[in-house]
């Protein structure tokens, strides 16, 4: 009898927990059997690995072998253990050294070739396993994006003969190396190519500013979706960890591409979308639209066309920065600080309010319409901004126009952040006692606030993202102080709040 020992990693939401592949070869009738809760895809692992090990010369033990993933009541998926498995049976039928296995970690799916495809969550796996100190190898494909994790060594591999001459000593890999560098902006859409519209780039500006979430009503062609699809290109820069985290969470759904690297993400998906599609889950639970969207922009464009069941999922995680996935044998929780950037029309046709008159909608038909957004989903947006049709003298304009580029507008964003740092974080994530302690008014101050409650009907979560909001319109001032000017402002950001006029 022989025993052989082989280290990996199961990939669980975002996480990627240890798993200990053990391969026991006995006496007995040919025969090979998995056990500790495998799924169809591991469970057929059993003849990739056989035709791999033939095909690259090495014999498959006509033997009984027991493959043992444990722990046993944690469920594997996918082709990852393939290669520890071949592994294992390589090694406890004594055709390649066991004594080396302890010091490393292995992932990866075989070819009938015995080539290596790559996986998914081969970053998460590296953020694992430098808690061990082991030696990641993971497919050629998977190799830079595990490198992006300093103080693990990941070493990137094409072949299954690549990995046993490594371990013999007879042909060495050198470890993957990935230097990091700088996001690159040049391709981000930069915010002069929009013509007019000032009064809702001023808003994006105060958005990006504070992390606040915006509501964009105008017509269609006005520009919406032209703005927020800038935004990123005027958020500030991503640390280190904020990269990591964004690049851990897209490893686990599809694996991540290290030219985004310190990118913040856009996720635009159709109004289409199901609940599960935003915020995730599935019976292995996957993250969703608001998490592949953390540290970026989630963009939903014609907001009302969205199921109302759906929208509602999305309260819940706009306050709290997390989604947690339940299911009856597992839990999976994933990070979902997304910036809600909303899109909508002003009526069922479009062109409420529109010069042409063109518009017919009565009242209730724009009520109905504009009843399809919740109202404590609407209270939890910081912004709702109208967005005119561009004037035609503008928009029949040729030549260069004198629009801020991006690059000018971010400069103002990342000093606005600075300041809120320094107070403990951005605006949007203000608690009540954060908001007491910063946002105190003067008497001017404190009354066109108390005519803005009666007037507009504004809820005390109302309140305080007006105040939210001035604070950040006064760090764009570098002003220590709330004045009226500030909270007249950001009392004009509430577009809905206001009756409807046709």
């Amino acid at each position: 009898m022989a025993l052989a020992v082989v280290h990996s990693r199961a990939q669980v939401g975002i996480d990627a927990p240890a798993v200990t592949v053990e391969v026991h070869l006995a006496n007995g009738l040919p025969n090979l059997s998995i056990v500790g809760l495998p799924e169809t895809a591991v469970k057929e692992s059993k003849d990739r690995v056989r035709a791999a090990l033939l095909n690259a010369h090495f014999e498959f033990p006509a033997r009984r072998v027991t493959i043992n993933l444990a722990p046993a009541d944690l469920p594997k998926e996918g082709g990852r253990f393939d290669l520890p498995i071949a592994l294992g049976i390589l090694a406890a039928s004594g055709q390649m050294p066991a004594a080396e296995l302890d010091g490393y970690e292995f992932v990866g799916e075989l070819a009938l070739t015995g080539k290596l495809r790559p996986v998914r969550g081969a970053l998460t796996a590296a953020l694992a396993a430098r808690a061990t100190g082991r030696t990641l190898v993971v497919p050629a494909a998977n190799g830079p994006e595990a490198a992006l994790v300093e103080g693990v060594t990941v070493l990137g591999v094409r072949h299954l003969l690549d990995v046993t001459a490594h371990l013999a000593k007879d042909k060495p890999i050198e470890p993957v190396v990935f230097h990091r560098s700088a996001a690159d902006h040049s391709e981000t859409p930069d915010l002069s190519d929009i013509r007019g519209q000032q009064r809702a780039k001023r808003a994006l500006e105060i958005a990006a500013a504070g992390g606040h979430s915006l509501l964009l009503i105008g017509p269609p062609g006005a520009g919406k979706t032209m703005l927020a699809m800038r935004l990123p290109g005027i958020l500030p820069p991503l640390t280190d960890d904020e990269a990591l985290e964004i690049a851990a969470i897209q490893s686990a759904h599809r694996g991540f591409a290290v030219d985004r690297w310190r990118q913040r993400p856009f996720r635009s998906p159709h109004h289409t979308a199901s609940g599960v599609a935003l915020v995730g889950g599935g019976s292995h639970p996957r993250p969703g639209e608001i998490s592949l969207a953390h540290r970026g922009v989630l963009f939903l464009d014609e907001l009302p066309e969205f199921d109302r069941a759906v929208l509602e999922v999305l309260r819940e995680p706009l306050e709290s920065g997390a989604i947690t996935i339940s299911r009856a044998a597992r839990q999976a929780e994933f990070p979902a600080r997304f910036q809600l950037i909303a899109a909508m029309n002003p009526c069922p046709c479009g062109f409420l309010g529109d010069a042409s008159g063109r518009c017919r909608c009565t009242e209730d038909r724009v009520r109905g319409y504009r009843a399809r957004i919740s109202g404590p989903l609407l209270d939890r947006i910081d912004l709702h901004v109208d967005v005119p049709a561009v004037p035609r003298e503008l928009l029949l304009a040729r030549g260069p126009h004198d629009g801020e580029s991006s690059v000018v507008v971010r400069e103002r964003v990342i000093a606005a952040r600075t300041r809120q740092q320094a107070r403990g974080g951005a605006n949007h994530a203000l608690s009540n006692k954060q908001i007491e302690d910063h946002c105190r008014l003067d008497r001017e101050s404190q009354q066109l606030l108390e005519q803005a409650i009666a007037r507009l009907g504004l809820s005390a979560r109302g309140y305080h993202r007006i105040l939210k909001v001035a604070l950040t319109i006064a760090d764009l001032a570098r002003s220590d102080a709330i004045l009226p000017s500030h909270i007249a402002e950001a009392i004009q950001y509430r577009a809905l709040d206001r009756p409807t006029v046709n």
